[in-house]
Order: C-alpha cells, then sequence, then structure tokens
C-alpha cells in the first residue's frame, strides 16, 4: 500500500509537492472504521483519496508523474529527464534542472521501503532505497549511489556484494535503474520495490476506448470472467444479469445482459450500449484490481461518465470491503467535498497559479478552521476560500 509519494519539477509543478495516504491520529478515526487499514508496522493507510481542481489545474499532471516514473520501471531502459515533463520554470532558471520522485510504500512482504530518484537529462542523479522497520523507526539505507561533480560515484551499500554489483554497473552516463539491475541479480528487497512498481500500482487513464490495447485486454480476461466483476459492473445499471464474454474483443464485442421487470432477457453489444456503460465496463475492472487484487490504483477525471450516485456506489464498495488496495481518483465532481463519505486527509486540491503557471497539491487537512460538524466544504470551494478553483 502506498504511504506516501513526494515529486518536484514534474510539469506544471516546480516546488515538492506531497500526496500522503496516511490516515489521522486521535478520535476522527472512530467516525470513519472502514476508510483505512491498520498494518503491522504502526501504519494507519487509507483505502481511498479524491483529488479535486480545475480543468488545466494539475491533476493529469501529478498522476502523470507517477505514470512516468513506473514506466522506468517498466522499461528497464535508458533512464533520464524528458524534456516535456521537466518544468517550463526550471529549464529557464537552470542549465539542467534536476527532477525528484521519493516513494513510500508497504510491500506485500511486510517490508516498508522508500525509494529516491532524481534525475536530469544526462542520466541518474541519485538513487537510493530504505526500509523502515516501524513507523517511527530510523530508515536503514540499502543503498545509495550518488554522482559527484567530477562526474565519479558515490557508492554505499548495506551489504559489501550490493557495493560490488554497483562499482560494476555504475560505468556510463544514462544508466538504467540500479534497483532493477540488482532484482535481476536476486536481491530481495530490490526484487519486492520493482514488483511492487511494476504490478500494484497502477497509474492509468480509464477510456472505454480499449479495442486496440491487445496487451491489456489479454491482462484484463481473468478479471472479466470472474464472478466478483459482475458484482460491480451491476453497479451502473442493476437490470443487468450477466455478460457473455468475447475473449477476442472483450470491449466491443461482449454481450451485456438484461432483465426486465416481465423476467424477459435483453441482449446488447458492448460497442452499441450507452457510453457510460461502456466507460464504467473497463472502470469496474480497475475496481476489482483494488479491492480484490490489492492494486493501488490513480485514475484520471472519474465524473467524466459517472454520475454522483454511481461514484458514491462505487467509493462505498472500496471502503466497506476488506482489502489492502488503494484507489485515488480526480474529478470535477464538488460532490465529493462531503466530511460524512471522507476524512479530511482523503481530500486533496490541485490549484494552478495562473500568473507563474505552477500547480500545488495540498490537504483538506491542512485547514484547521475546516470543521466535520459545521464546515460546508461545497460552499468553502465555491467561494475559492480551498483553492483549486479557476476563478481564484
Amino acid at each position: 500500500m502506498l504511504i506516501y509519494y513526494r515529486f518536484n519539477n514534474f510539469c506544471s509543478f516546480n516546488c515538492e509537492s506531497e500526496f500522503s495516504m496516511s490516515a489521522p491520529t486521535g478520535k476522527v478515526k472512530k467516525r470513519f472504521p472502514g476508510n483505512y487499514v491498520e498494518t503491522a508496522e504502526g501504519f494507519d493507510l487509507l483505502k481511498s483519496a479524491v483529488i479535486v481542481g480545475e480543468n488545466a489545474g494539475g491533476k493529469s499532471n501529478f498522476i502523470n508523474s507517477l505514470k512516468y516514473l513506473r514506466s522506468l520501471f517498466v522499461t528497464n531502459s535508458q533512464v533520464k529527464s524528458v524534456r516535456p515533463y521537466v518544468n517550463a520554470a526550471s529549464l529557464n532558471d537552470e542549465k539542467n534542472p534536476v527532477q525528484k520522485f521519493e516513494l513510500c510504500f508497504r510491500s506485500d512482504n511486510g517490508k516498508v521501503y522508500v525509494y529516491h530518484l532524481h534525475l536530469n537529462d544526462s542520466g541518474i542523479v541519485h538513487e537510493e532505497l530504505q526500509t523502515l522497520k516501524k513507523k517511527n523507526a530510523a530508515a536503514l539505507c540499502l543503498f545509495k549511489a550518488e554522482k559527484q561533480k567530477d562526474g565519479d560515484w558515490f557508492v554505499s551499500a548495506n551489504a559489501n556484494d550490493l557495493s560490488r554489483r554497483a562499482d560494476k554497473f555504475l560505468s556510463g552516463d544514462s544508466i538504467g535503474l540500479l534497483v532493477s539491475k540488482f532484482a535481476l541479480l536476486g536481491d530481495r528487497d530490490a526484487l519486492a520495490v520493482v514488483e511492487w512498481m511494476t504490478e500494484k500500482l497502477y497509474p492509468e487513464s480509464l477510456t472505454s476506448d480499449m479495442t486496440g490495447d491487445v496487451i491489456r485486454q489479454d491482462e484484463d480476461i481473468h478479471i472479466l470472467e470472474d464472478e466478483k466483476y459482475l458484482e460491480i459492473f451491476r453497479m451502473v445499471d442493476y437490470s443487468i444479469c450477466g455478460i457473455e464474454l468475447d475473449k477476442e474483443k472483450p470491449y466491443s464485442k461482449t454481450i451485456i445482459i438484461r432483465k426486465g421487470e416481465n423476467g424477459k432477457c435483453f441482449r446488447r453489444e458492448l460497442q452499441i450500449d450507452s457510453t457510460g456503460v461502456r466507460e464504467f465496463f473497463a472502470w469496474a475492472v480497475h475496481i476489482f484490481r483494488v479491492v480484490y487484487e490489492n492494486k493501488v490504483v490513480f485514475a484520471d477525471e472519474m465524473d467524466r461518465v459517472l454520475n454522483p450516485i454511481l461514484s458514491d456506489r462505487v467509493i462505498a464498495f472500496v471502503n466497506g470491503a476488506e482489502h489492502n488496495g488503494q484507489f485515488i481518483f480526480s474529478t470535477h465532481n464538488v460532490l465529493h467535498l462531503d466530511l460524512k463519505t471522507y476524512m479530511k486527509e482523503q481530500i486533496y486540491f490541485v490549484t494552478k497559479n495562473r500568473k507563474q503557471l505552477t500547480s500545488e497539491m495540498y490537504s483538506l487537512s491542512d485547514f484547521p478552521e475546516v470543521r466535520y460538524e459545521t464546515t460546508r466544504i461545497y460552499e468553502f470551494y465555491m467561494k475559492g476560500i480551498l483553492g483549486g478553483t479557476a476563478f481564484e
């Protein structure tokens, strides 16, 4: 499960931004017993979070920063900053600006890892992996590689064999991820990090137009065949009683079966069904991944086709089920600004400074004046008091 994510100098973000999935301490947790998971390491981690903000404010840039970081693990190719992803102001102010990423998460092996990666257009300038035994314990450095001004590398590692191996790998400017190389050599901690990044983290844009993505379709088949998937999919329309899956073209040729009040069944191809049904057919796959496969899914603009009632059903389902997955989504739907459904720590805002064209991310918990009993978050937001509105 994700504990926190920090990043700097990515697209419209040019200062350190932090997104946390840690639940608050104190009495407020008793109001939302289903919204978080307790871990043996002392972390109470949220199951869901919502990110609100105006159009072009930076919500997609935030999710894309995670998508970009994950891609470095998936492709295992040349690693360096990509100019269109570097903040424009920093490109003007610095000769070779550095992008920074820091990810803290709990792996399936029960360990908590903190991974650091700093990049510029020459390659990696800093890579480090740490582990934590408990929430407030000191971090143990498993390895650290840092490029010096003279081009040489400073390397330290908890194990001597890692130090020797690191020296062998650090022989060029645009090296691959060191953690990926250690994973290929069988280091258990490095392998756990790579597996979490590639198998557990899903920063995706969810669309109904998935007919050309053959690899993704193949990965989704086992979910679409599961009876529990139908339970989720029926949230969009409870007259749906079954599907006949087309394994060759699941996102277009699958048959949707509905039953009317008279008991008569109606059949329709997914590609000629409503836009909302087609979209949610894909959405339900990712919700399945959260609840039944313990994935960490970041989804952009959930309200594009989901009405408020369906959105509430989805969040109630995610928070009500027992699992170790997490569902984080961006939205324009201000009805999610509800302190009866979410803790303050589950609501984030992204706003853009219109003069400097830079984005900022912050949590509703940063506003101590907001009180659960009396504050109408919707009114605060629409008046621009909380930021994240186009007219501020």
